[in-house]
């Protein structure tokens, strides 16, 4: 983008693009309608704490492609993803105010949460950026437990409490990668599944079975996803296999999904990962699996309308 044309900014990490960063999103579309602008939304990449305190760097809800296409569809005409590191890390806050809000984004009006700060040591606050340009920082979105947060969510996922994350986050919480060769156990015994890349750094929920959707293209299609390393069988390789996060396409067994970009979608906790004894209590248990997720996806969807 340039800064030929003024620009509402609403500016965040925005991991998860949760009902709080709606709730920005929002209230800078309100602004920009009242000024006949487009909203530019301006987020940061790789997360500030894998630069600024790598051990204590968060796992991601959503990879960049993700957090631009939901900063789009919740109202942003434009996305800015700067690149965050070491350097701009020093940037001081007059700096950046004039640099990026003033020169590369031309910003009429700045929107941010109330705990948002930038610059160098996170010395900057709105009362900088009103020195320069309209901006309001708005109260963080709560809950009866307190401010949405994207903390919290990655906590609900990784204790698999995926309705509290749907809640939280105003959507089912999804992964997404690319589709690969696996071992082909589950076309063996009758259960093709779509196995995903090794998703690093990403919120992935622990291991288990858990009902929910593969959305391939436009289609979104019920499926049972587990997660784990499929301890029934011992690996077809030397060594441990790694965990696998693979949805099964409930009643599907004609995709050929190979080298495709998927997202799996996350609706319920089922039940742990357990290894079985012998292929045929394996079967009747995923018999079972598939016949709850079903029910679960379809009570849910008529809940829903």
């Amino acid at each position: 983008m340039n800064g030929s044309s003024k620009s509402v900014v609403a500016i965040g990490i925005f991991d998860g693009v949760h009902r709080g960063h709606q709730k920005i999103l929002g209230r800078a579309r309100e602004i920009a309608n009242s000024l006949s602008l487009p909203v530019t939304a301006l987020t940061f990449h790789p997360h500030p704490t894998a630069i600024l305190a790598p051990e204590k760097q968060p796992a991601l809800l959503l990879n960049i492609h993700s957090r631009v296409e939901l900063l789009e569809k919740h109202g942003a005409e434009d996305v800015e993803v700067l690149t965050f590191s070491k350097e701009f890390a020093t940037l001081s806050p007059n700096a950046f105010i004039e640099d990026i809000l003033l020169d590369l984004l031309n910003a009429a009006h700045v929107v941010v949460g109330e705990n948002f700060s930038f610059g160098a040591r996170a010395s900057g606050t709105i009362a900088d950026i009103k020195k320069y340009v309209d901006a309001e920082s708005l109260p963080l979105l709560a809950d009866e437990h307190g401010p949405i947060s994207s903390t919290r969510i990655r906590g609900h996922v990784a204790s698999a409490e995926m309705e509290s994350a749907h809640s939280l986050l105003g959507r089912p919480h999804f992964v997404q990668g690319e589709v690969i060769h696996g071992e082909k156990r589950g076309r063996e015994i009758g259960y093709p599944t779509a196995n995903l890349e090794e998703l690093k750094g990403m919120a992935i929920p622990p291991d288990g079975i858990y009902a929910g959707y593969l959305c391939v293209e436009r289609d979104r299609l019920p499926a049972a996803i587990s997660i784990g390393t499929n301890p029934t069988f011992p690996p077809s390789f030397p060594g441990e296999r790694p965990r696998q996060v693979e949805a099964y396409a409930l009643d599907r067994d004609d995709l050929e999904l190979y080298g495709q970009r998927v997202s799996i979608e996350f609706l319920s906790f089922l039940r742990p990962t357990i290894a079985f004894p012998a292929l045929e209590p394996l079967l009747e248990q995923m018999a079972a699996d598939c016949a709850q997720a079903r029910e679960l996806i379809s009570r849910v969807a008529g809940e829903l309308g």
